[in-house]
């Protein structure tokens, strides 16, 4: 009955809910049965619940940003970038443009937000951050401004993982369905959170196996059984810990030149270095993410008690104890012991490599290097610290094969120098017409190729090209230049500055760019110190002589036509250009009771002598933009022509007084600075008065009696008319001039058009002949052009002349020949047109060198002394032979050529060397520079034409490039006494010729 009653309270297992409730008449409270488990299997599915919870909450975490917090899933690229590693590409080009050393991602984020990953856990913290951190980051960097912050106000907090957990929580929120409430019975899925648990644990064990094995793979890696030192050569038996935390964990020796990872862990140094390199960028011991650039040096204590261990000496006849710190020193007195070697422990903060300390730390690391030095100079070397320094540095070089930078020491020590001078590459560039992009190009590829700086970065080509413009040297005018400022250091000046107020209406798209005159003059002298002091000495003069120097100087001016950049059918308005330039022709200096010619111009027509002043887009019929812009230079030079230069040159204060001299005009410019008509008028002439119809009558006949004062009286007699004159009566009186000059001029004869307009006028002529115009005045319009396509079609046939629209130099050299006489004689039937023809060829071919030579009495003695003969023969056929083309008429440059020509060379000596033929050169310079110097603003553009242009026409920079034409064309010539035992020479040669030729 006990039993049973037993029974009734205390259901057992075996009875069933049925059973139950037939034998107590009451249904019990709930219709579930009730387990209970072993407590042993309780435990282990209450730890397989934690780790499942564990894993589901790192799942969470690989979805949200370390940094903001911010879930993945927010951005429709799904971008991402891990916490722990190097930065990407486009990062580490931003922090190279920036200078930052910043080379991974831990770094990066503590200094952009304040927050330090590098502790980081993974069950903790989110392993990855988002885009929009990644570009917070860049504008922290880039061009933005520099106030960014984080998107949030403080950092995002990480905890582990609980039963409350925010992070697990704010996913769950996200779902649909909720999950199911726990159970404790045991389910499928409880089996494979348990199955995986087992699986991981073997994961682990087999992971802890491999990085056994892949121990001894690191120590062969490292290699460092030769250098290092091991922990068996201890005097004293530290624990085992003791001598695990002083020996490295790759090699397992004592620690060399120690270093720490971010992750505490320490190694040597050329260890960790090798295992980065061939195992990969992670820590050995704990396989966190570890870069070379992370690796730090210990903390001083901990490199104090490493260097004070004592260690056994490992020679066989030394059983002497030391402690690591002067173990070196020790060993090198067993220089014949194989099994001693030099332990490497820097120690301290000179762990660093020597270059990248500061100035103060370098000296005190080499401080005893530098006494021995020092005592080996005083003792062996006479005090000559530096020669035993390049000595070493050169020998240190030759013994590691660096052939190469031991030849370029070896140049500097003698002087010779590793590469081109800044000034040679300055003429380089200027000669070849290199823009910056494309001389910076050159320079980074012969760089990149031959591992040598031969040419000079754009920075020291500024520096040297500044020596050489005007507004450089100092200098002093005495009297002081009235209404021109005292200020020497004056560059380039805009044409148009300050002149506002006095011209009303100037094109505002007129630009101009000039210098000063003075400041000009100055550079231009300056550059040829060398040449004036070396013809000091030629002459037999002390270069002690101060003056007075006398310079003259030929100006310039032309029109350069139509300089627009084509492109398809053109701008529609022709954009021309105007230059003015100058040339010194020679310098003279007063020596007792005369004048000795210490300098004169060898070609005074080169381009390379025509210095330019002003450049200006105008059109150079335009008086009012040109009178505006050169007004300013006429005011300088009549300045000038009244006081003296005081300069400084060769050491000593020179004085210097000007002559200027403006030849260098076609009619067309002369006509138009000296208000005279234009060249169709019946004033024919602008070194005389006679009319047109006056030169035809008197071909050779005539003198100069035009001058600037003359005109300007003549002017003012135009303005205000004082007899009361009809229009006809005073343009009588004045001879043609109708505008103010405003521009001296010297009445001469420009060569250059002067070949140009008699050329023009011989081509006409041979059209005339071809059609027999002396037989047929009548022609039409269509048969004279017929008769020009004939010309031109035969000249192409015979000479090879291309048909042109306007005639030029060029066509005019290859025309006026007697080759081409006979050329156009076969398209003419009669005979005594053929004498005619080429006996007035034959008379201009003698005439042309008078005044074409730069000195007709040297050059062309027999031509100058029968000059008048041959003109008054040349007069004479144009008035019979040719009567029906002169007769009542003659061109205007027939008339100087015959009329002019003995009075100017009587006056002047030549015609030829005043010509500006080195101005109109100078055309195909403005166009070529204006395409190496393209820019958007004009401005600009015309600055850096005009400087450009200047250094070309510098004599400085011309000898380079006279030195490198000479070594092009003649070569190296090698010493036949050197010995041929040393290489050394010949291969300079041909390395300085190679850089050359480039």
């Amino acid at each position: 009955m006990e039993k049973k009653d037993a029974s009734e309270g205390k259901p057992s297992l075996e009875q069933s809910p049925t059973a139950l409730d037939r034998a107590g008449g009451q249904k019990p409270a709930s219709a579930q049965p009730v387990f209970k488990p072993h407590p042993k299997f309780l435990k282990r599915t209450h730890e397989d619940g934690k780790a499942k919870d564990k894993a589901i909450h790192q799942a969470h975490l690989r979805h949200l940003c370390r940094i903001c917090g911010n879930s993945f899933k927010t951005d429709g690229h799904n971008r991402r970038y891990p916490v722990h590693g190097p930065v990407d590409g486009k990062t580490q080009v931003l922090l190279r443009k920036k200078e930052k050393r910043v080379t991974s991602w831990p770094d990066l984020i503590a200094k952009v937000f304040r927050i330090d990953v590098k502790a980081d856990v993974d069950s903790v913290h989110p392993t990855e951050f988002c885009h929009v951190c990644w570009r917070i980051m860049h504008r922290k960097f880039g061009r933005a401004p520099r106030d960014v912050y984080p998107p949030r106000d403080a950092a995002v907090e990480w905890h582990p993982h609980t039963p409350s957990c925010d992070v697990c929580r704010t996913a769950r929120r996200g779902l649909k369905r909720k999950s199911p409430p726990p159970n404790v019975q045991l389910s499928k899925k409880l089996k494979t959170v348990v199955d995986r648990a087992r699986r991981a644990r073997q994961r682990k064990e087999r992971a802890r196996e491999a990085r056994v094995s892949s121990k001894d793979v690191m120590k062969q890696v490292a290699n460092c059984g030769k250098i290092h030192l091991s922990t068996k050569l201890l005097a004293v038996d530290f624990p085992a810990h003791f001598v695990k935390s002083i020996s490295c964990q790759i090699c397992e020796h004592i620690l060399a030149d120690p270093v720490e990872t971010t992750c505490k862990h320490v190694f040597c140094r050329i260890c960790i270095l090798r295992c980065l390199k061939v195992m990969g960028s992670y820590c050995p011991c704990c396989r966190y993410p570890c870069f070379p650039t992370d690796l730090e040096s210990p903390v001083k204590s901990f490199l104090s008690i490493l260097n004070s261990l004592t260690v056994k000496c490992p020679a066989k006849e030394c059983q002497e104890e030391v402690s690591l710190e002067k173990y070196n020193h020790h060993v090198s007195g067993h220089k014949d012991s194989k099994e001693t070697f030099v332990h490497i422990n820097k120690g301290g903060r000179p762990r660093q490599h020597l270059l990248s300390l500061t100035r103060r730390a370098q000296k005190h690391r080499l401080r005893e290097l530098k006494l021995q030095v020092k005592a080996f100079a005083d003792k062996e070397e006479g005090g000559d610290v530096k020669a035993v320094c390049l000595t070493l540095f050169l020998l240190a070089l030759r013994a590691r094969n660096e052939h190469r930078q031991a030849d370029e020491l070896e140049a500097v020590m003698q002087g010779r120098g590793s590469g081109l001078q800044p000034a040679v590459c300055l003429a380089i560039r200027v000669n070849t017409f290199l823009s910056c992009s494309q001389y910076h190009k050159m320079y980074r590829t012969v760089k990149a190729i031959t591992g040598r700086q031969i040419f000079q970065p754009l920075h020291a080509l500024r520096n040297a090209e500044k020596v050489l413009l005007p507004g450089y040297h100092s200098f002093e005018w005495q009297p002081p230049l009235k209404n021109v400022s005292s200020s020497t250091d004056v560059g380039i000046m805009d044409g148009l500055s300050g002149l506002a107020p006095s011209v009303d209406d100037y094109p505002v798209d007129t630009i101009a760019k000039r210098f000063r005159y003075d400041s000009a003059l100055v550079s231009a002298l300056m550059d040829m110190e060398e040449d004036i002091l070396e013809g000091m000495r030629a002459q037999d003069l002390d270069d002690y002589l101060n003056g007075p120097f006398t310079v003259v100087v030929k100006e310039s001016c032309d029109g350069m036509g139509d300089v627009s950049e084509k492109h398809g059918s053109g701008p529609a308005v022709p954009e021309k250009a105007v230059r003015f330039s100058f040339t010194v022709m020679n310098v003279t200096i007063a020596h007792g009771a005369r004048n000795v010619k210490v300098f004169e111009e060898a070609k005074p027509n080169s381009e390379l002598c025509c210095k330019p002043l002003c450049l200006m887009l105008a059109d150079e019929s335009d008086h009012e933009t040109l009178t505006a812009i050169l007004s300013p230079l006429i005011a300088e030079r009549e300045a000038m022509k009244n006081s003296e230069l005081m300069l400084e040159m060769g050491g000593v204060l020179r004085t210097f007084k000007f002559i200027f001299r403006g030849t260098g005009y076609d009619e067309k410019l002369v006509r138009e600075v000296e208000g005279l008509e234009a060249s169709g008028s019946v004033y024919i002439c602008t070194l005389c008065d006679a009319t047109r119809l006056e030169a035809s009558q008197n071909l050779v006949f005539h003198s100069i009696t035009r001058s600037h004062a003359e005109n300007l009286e003549r002017y003012e007699v135009w303005r205000s008319n004082p007899y009361h004159e009809t229009v006809e009566e005073l343009r009588d009186r004045v001879k043609g001039v109708s505008a103010k000059p405003f521009i001296e001029t010297v009445p001469s004869i420009d060569a250059l058009h002067c070949d140009i307009g008699n050329a023009a006028e011989f081509y006409k002529l041979f059209q005339l002949e071809i059609g027999e115009v002396y037989k047929n005045p009548s022609a039409s319009k269509e048969e004279r052009k017929r008769w020009q396509a004939t010309l031109d079609k035969h000249l192409r046939k015979k000479m090879n002349l291309k048909p042109i629209m306007r005639m030029n130099g060029n066509f005019a050299r290859k025309l006026m020949t007697q080759e081409t006489v006979e050329a156009v004689c076969e398209l003419i039937p009669s005979k005594e047109r053929h004498e005619a023809l080429r006996e007035l060829m034959d008379l201009y071919l003698k005439m042309k060198p008078v005044w074409r030579s730069s000195c007709p009495a040297k050059e062309c003695p027999e031509s100058l002394c029968q000059y008048s003969f041959n003109s008054q023969r040349f007069a004479e056929l144009l008035s019979t032979k040719f009567k029906y083309r002169y007769e009542g008429k003659i061109t205007n440059y027939f008339h100087k050529t015959l009329a002019h020509v003995p009075e100017i060379i009587e006056r002047d000596g030549s015609i030829g060397a005043w010509a500006s033929e080195g101005n109109e050169s100078g055309n195909k310079l403005f166009r070529r520079f204006r395409k190496m110097n393209a820019r958007q603003s004009k401005c600009y553009e015309m600055e850096d034409v005009l400087k450009h242009h200047w250094l070309y026409t510098s004599k400085y920079l011309q000898k380079f490039m006279n030195a490198h034409k000479a070594v092009k064309h003649c070569g190296f010539v090698i010493n036949s006494q050197a010995s041929f035992g040393d290489p050394l020479d010949l291969e300079d040669s041909l390395e300085t010729q190679e850089s050359m030729e480039f």
